[in-house]
């Protein structure tokens, strides 16, 4: 049989050609239906990767759909195209009947045996019909089907193509603003970095080249949808991987990380080889490397320090360039009580305790920060803290002799135990102190 007749041609062909473009339409433009079928076929296959047979199966599924559901209501359909040469052929689904009922599924005994030689009662037979009873609503479902099947080929090519890219370092053009979303094109797709993920205080206009780190893509109904990010610590290590090609290899290991966006970033990083020194590899040069990462996050300070596996150890490196004068580790509820001299409080704490934030992030333990006061700031302690280490006294006991003026064990030259009764103690209690500082 051949081809489709003309006007059917027209109607399909448009309504699909149409749809794909203006100069798709006139440049593929034939007049036979089989030649404009194998156009549509060729291009989806070269120019947008859609395999032949899978526009085939779409094209046919939507006229089958369509025309079951117009004039050739109640008929089984077969439709069929050649992937070689566009042609299309259309059978009804008859049932072999020696009295007819319904003309659109059956079909008398010998006029089915002229279509098939041999057809017996009750079989099925394919009988050939002309594809223009179709219809154009079938032609037009055919073309919905078609871009719907292109949309979807769309989506989905975008979602394979980001999504082992996820972790990695894009580079794209900022598009526009939307609230406070920035929608960037990065090639393929448009991707959106949402506010949470932009780094306080930079501003980027439409035009702008900008690189941010792929954080995630999501499947919506819309499509996928990619997620971009700079505020991310993932986009800072992923920078560090690039640049450190010690890192890259393996031979220095990012051990800890913590990050505020445009305050401080702080890295700890170890290396397996004892001749590596792992922080030199990352300064680089004359602070080469890590000068670079700074520049792409506009000026954001980064303090890169060695791993240590002790937290007193750790905690002290990752404090500098403040000095904690005393640590107090309470392991059970993994907290540290750091005690710094006044001289470092600010920066031990840093701008609204940012860099106390960053070093409990770092070391993974929750860290409390105060003033540490010298010996000398407290007499009266320090003088009852000596009683009691040197005599094992009572603190409470101390206290009394201190206020009594006698401040260290020196000071009991010439005391009896009447003093100390005189003085509020009782006998029991002056026995037991003179006992002590006599022995």
């Amino acid at each position: 049989m051949r081809g489709l007749p003309y006007r059917f041609d027209i109607t399909l062909t448009f309504q699909i050609k149409w749809a794909l473009g203006p100069t798709f339409f006139f440049h593929y433009y034939q007049p036979t239906m089989s030649s404009e079928i194998l156009s549509v076929l060729e291009y989806m296959e070269k120019e947008k990767g859609i395999p032949r047979a899978d526009m085939i199966a779409t094209i046919v599924n939507a006229l089958k759909t369509a025309a079951q559901k117009g004039v050739n209501s109640g008929q089984e359909l077969k439709i069929e195209i050649s992937p070689k040469n566009g042609q299309l052929h259309a059978w009804a689904l008859m049932k072999v009947v020696d009295s007819v009922s319904n003309p659109k599924t059956e079909i008398h005994v010998e006029k089915a045996q002229a279509v098939r030689p041999g057809a017996a009662l009750g079989e099925f037979v394919e009988r050939e019909i002309d594809p223009s009873t179709l219809g154009r609503i079938a032609a037009q479902t055919a073309r919905q089907a078609v871009m719907q099947r292109l949309r979807q080929f769309e989506k989905d090519r975008i979602y394979d193509d980001f999504k082992d890219q996820v972790g990695n370092i894009v580079t794209g053009t900022v598009r526009r603003r939307e609230r406070n979303d920035i929608y960037i094109d990065i090639g393929k797709a448009e991707a959106v970095m949402p506010a949470k993920e932009q780094v306080p205080g930079e501003e980027y206009q439409p035009g702008d080249r900008i690189r941010c780190l792929l954080l995630e893509i999501e499947n919506t109904p819309r499509g996928p949808e990619i997620i971009l990010t700079r505020a991310s610590p993932k986009f800072v290590r992923r920078l560090f991987e690039l640049e450190v090609t010690e890192i890259a290899d393996g031979t220095v290991k990012i051990e800890a990380f913590a990050r505020e966006p445009s305050y401080r970033t702080k890295i700890a990083v170890s290396s397996k080889d004892s001749k590596v020194d792992p922080v030199g590899a990352c300064v680089g040069a004359r602070g080469a490397r890590v000068k670079t990462i700074v520049r792409e996050l506009g000026g954001e300070k980064i303090d890169i320090i060695k791993y240590f596996a002790d937290t007193r150890e750790m905690v002290i490196e990752a404090l500098k360039p403040a000095v904690p004068r005393e640590i107090v580790i309470d392991e059970r509820n993994r907290r540290i009580l750091l005690k710094v001299a006044t001289d470092d409080l600010a920066i031990a704490i840093g701008r609204k305790g940012q860099n106390a934030r960053l070093t409990s992030r770092l070391i993974g333990w929750r860290i409390d920060i105060e003033e540490f006061k010298a010996e000398g700031d407290d007499p009266r302690g320090n003088a009852v803290a000596s009683l009691v280490k040197s005599l094992g006294l009572d603190p409470a006991i101390a206290g009394r002799l201190v206020d009594m003026g006698i401040n260290s064990p020196a000071a009991f030259e010439g005391v009896v135990a009447d003093d100390l009764v005189s003085a509020g103690f009782t006998a029991e209690e002056a026995q037991d102190v003179i006992q002590r500082v006599s022995a």
